[in-house]
C-alpha cells in the first residue's frame, strides 16, 4: 500500500542490512534461573558481553561506590597540588573551555565546584568563528594580562604543543585535561591528564571531557581534605552529577561502565529539577520529570549547542551557573531561539548538500563525500555531515568556505572506518586537522578544496571495501506477539540510559499485517500493526515516503506511552521490509 503524500525532503530509501544477534539457549536459561530476567532480556544482556550474574547484577545496579580511584590517572597529584597552591595563595584561576555541550557543561562544573572549594575562578569560553576550537595564543595571552596565573583546559588542549609553550613564556601555569585522541607529543604542562595517554593506569578511557573534570573535583576534595580543609566533610559532589550527565549523553561516547555510573545518578538528579537553569531549560524544551537520555540528547542539549554554534557560547555556560529564576528564564529562552534559527540554517545547508550530490550524479560511484559551499556556516557544518551519513552512508566531510578559497569544515563517519586516520592522508592539503574515529575537524588550505576531496576519496577507497556501506540493523532480539507486554517493556527500560555504547533494544516482529496507515507531521507514519489477535501501534519517523507493503517484518524500540491516565505500548520502527512467505499468511 502506498502512504498518503507528506511534505518534505525524501528521505533515503536505503536497504539496510538486517542481523539478528545469536546467543545460545543455554547460557540464556542459565542466566534466566539465577537472575530472575526474562529470556528476551537475559539474551540481550548476554549479546552485550554481561556472562556472569555479577556482571548482570552491576550492570542494572550502577552505584557510585564503584567509581575508579582518580589519582589513577596519570598527572592528577600534580594538578591537585598546583590547585591547592592556588587556593591558599588566592591566586586567580580561569578555566579554559569549549563551546560544544561537553565543553560547556565542564566549564560550569569546575567554576562552581572550585567556587565551592574555595577558590577564585573564572572562565573563558572561545568563539567558534574568531578563535576556532581549542587553546587560542591570543586568548591566553588576554588571560595573563587580567591577573591569571593558572588556567585549566576542559575538552581540549591535549593536541596544544605551541600554546603551551607560550603558556611557559608568559608565567601562565596550565594544568590540561581532556579526552581527545594525543598527538605523538604531549604539551609541556603542569599537569596533562587524559585516560588516552599510553602511561595513564586509568582503566576506563571512554569519559567525556566533563568526565575527566568531575574525577579532577573528586581528586582536589580528596587532597583538601587529607590537608585537613575540612576533616571529612566539604562539598557534596553530587550536586553537580546533573552536568557531568549532560555533558556525557551530548559527547556520545559509551554509556558504559563509569559513565552509566555518572550518567544514571547525573540523570536522577537532573529529574529532581535542583538547578535552576536546567530547570529552566527543561521548560522551554518541554520536557516534564524525570529526564531520560533521550531527552538530553535531542532537547536539551541541542538548544544549548546552539548558541555557540551560531554564535557566543558564552550564553550556555550562564544558564547553568545562574541561581537567579529571572535570568535563567531569559536565557533558556535566548537558547530556545537560537536552537530554532540553527534548525532552519540547518535544513537550508541539508537541502542544498543533497542538490549538489544530485547535480554530481549521485554517490553510487563514490565511497566518501566531500562538498563545500560559500554561502555555509561552520557552526552547523556538523551536524548536516551527521545527516548526510544517515542517508548516503558515505564518510561526509561538509566545509564552510572563506574568501581566501581556505575552508573550516567538519566530517562524520561510518562503522569500519577511521576517520582520523584518513585525513593523516589529506595532511598536505590541510591546515590543521584533529578528532578522533568517528568525527573530526579539517581547516583546509586556500585553493586545496579539490585536491582535499580527490585525496579523501581515495583514502575511503583503500579502506572500504562495497559491502562496508551498506548500513548494518543489529537485531537484539526476534519477539512473538505475545511476548510483547508491559511487564517486558519495562524491564528492558531497565537497561538504560540509553545511548552509545548501550543502544536501547532493537526487536524483530515477523509477519505483521498493517492497518490503519496514516501521514501525519511532514513525513511520518502512523500505523496498526497485527498478528495472532495482538494489534501495538507504531510510528515510523521520516518513513512516509516509503511503499508500505500489506504484511511486514519490522525492527522496533518499543516504549510505553500515557493516554487518559491508561498505559500502553508503542513501537517505533527503525526499518520495516515485506513480510517472508512463511510469515506472512
Amino acid at each position: 500500500m502506498k502512504s498518503p503524500a507528506c511534505r518534505g525532503i525524501s528521505v533515503s530509501t536505503m536497504h539496510k542490512q538486517w542481523i539478528l544477534k545469536q546467543t545460545d539457549p543455554a547460557v540464556v536459561a542459565g542466566l534466566v534461573k539465577v537472575t530472575g530476567l526474562s529470556p528476551v532480556t537475559a539474551s540481550i544482556l548476554l549479546s552485550r558481553g554481561m556472562t556472569e550474574p555479577e556482571q548482570v547484577t552491576s550492570f542494572l545496579n550502577p552505584s557510585l561506590s564503584n567509581m575508579l580511584d582518580p589519582f589513577l590517572m596519570v598527572g592528577m597529584e600534580q594538578a591537585v597540588v598546583r590547585l591547592a597552591a592556588a587556593r591558599a595563595a588566592n591566586e586567580q584561576v580561569c578555566i579554559y573551555g569549549d563551546y560544544d555541550v561537553d565543553g560547556i557543561s565542564a566549564t560550569a562544573l569546575l567554576v562552581s565546584g572550585f567556587k565551592a572549594m574555595g577558590l577564585q575562578v573564572g572562565y573563558h569560553i572561545p568563539n567558534r568563528m574568531e578563535d576556532g576550537y581549542g587553546l587560542n595564543g591570543d586568548a591566553l595571552r588576554l588571560i595573563r594580562e587580567r591577573g591569571v596565573h593558572l588556567a585549566i583546559s576542559v575538552d581540549c588542549g591535549v593536541t596544544a604543543i605551541e600554546e603551551a609553550i607560550l603558556c611557559r613564556s608568559i608565567g601562565l601555569d596550565l594544568i590540561i585535561t581532556d579526552h581527545h585522541q594525543l598527538l605523538d607529543q604531549l604539551p609541556d604542562a603542569v599537569a596533562v591528564i587524559n585516560p588516552h595517554r599510553p602511561d595513564c593506569c586509568y582503566p576506563f578511557k571512554g569519559l567525556a571531557g566533563v568526565g575527566v573534570a568531575f574525577n579532577l573535583l573528586v581528586a582536589l576534595r580528596s587532597h583538601l581534605r587529607e590537608q585537613g580543609v575540612w576533616g571529612d566533610n566539604g562539598p557534596d559532589l553530587r550536586q553537580w552529577l546533573d552536568l557531568v550527565a549532560l555533558g556525557t549523553i551530548a559527547d556520545l561516547v559509551p554509556l558504559v561502565e563509569q559513565n552509566r555510573l555518572l550518567t544514571t545518578a547525573g540523570l536522577q538528579r537532573m529529574g529532581e529539577g535542583c538547578r535552576i537553569g536546567l530547570a529552566a531549560l527543561k521548560q522551554v524544551a518541554g520536557v516534564k520529570g524525570q529526564v531520560s537520555s533521550g531527552q538530553v540528547g535531542f532537547q536539551l542539549a541541542p538548544r544549548l549547542n546552539a548558541a555557540g554554534r551560531l554564535e557566543s557560547a558564552v550564553p550556555g555556560v550562564e544558564l547553568l551557573l545562574t541561581d537567579d529564576p529571572q535570568q535563567a528564564a531569559a536565557l533558556a529562552e535566548e537558547l530556545d531561539g537560537a536552537n530554532l534559527e540553527r534548525r532552519q540554517v540547518e535544513r537550508r545547508m541539508f537541502e542544498q548538500a543533497i542538490a549538489l550530490i544530485d547535480a554530481q550524479g549521485g554517490v553510487d560511484q563514490r565511497k566518501s563525500i566531500v562538498l563545500s559551499s560559500p554561502d555555509w556556516h561552520q557552526g552547523v557544518v556538523g551536524i548536516v555531515s551527521s545527516r548526510m551519513v544517515e542517508r548516503y552512508y558515505r564518510p561526509t566531510i561538509l566545509v564552510a568556505e572563506r574568501e581566501d578559497g581556505s575552508g573550516k569544515g567538519s566530517g562524520r563517519s561510518i562503522s569500519g572506518f577511521h576517520l582520523l586516520d584518513a585525513l593523516h592522508d589529506c595532511s598536505t592539503h590541510l591546515e590543521r586537522y584533529g578528532g578522533h574515529r568517528a568525527a573530526a575537524g579539517v581547516t583546509v588550505k586556500p585553493g586545496q578544496m579539490a585536491a582535499f576531496a580527490d585525496t579523501f576519496e581515495q583514502a575511503a577507497a583503500e579502506r572500504l571495501v562495497d559491502q562496508e556501506l551498506i548500513p548494518q540493523l543489529l537485531l537484539d532480539a526476534e519477539l512473538q506477539p505475545h511476548e510483547l507486554t508491559l511487564q517486558l517493556v519495562q524491564e528492558l527500560q531497565g537497561l538504560g540510559p540509553f545511548g552509545m555504547g548501550n543502544q536501547t533494544p532493537v526487536l524483530l516482529l515477523q509477519g505483521m499485517k498493517v492497518g490503519d496507515l496514516r501521514c501525519f507531521g511532514e513525513n511520518h507514519l502512523n500505523l496498526r500493526l497485527e498478528r495472532d489477535g495482538y494489534q501495538f501501534r507504531a510510528v515510523g519517523w521520516g518513513m512516509a515516503d516509503r511503499d508500505v507493503p500489506s504484511s511486514i517484518d519490522l525492527a522496533c524500540t518499543v516504549k510505553i506511552d500515557t493516554w487518559n491516565n491508561r498505559e500502553q505500548l508503542k513501537l517505533e520502527l527503525k526499518d520495516f521490509r515485506t513480510a517472508e512467505a512463511s510469515h506472512a499468511a
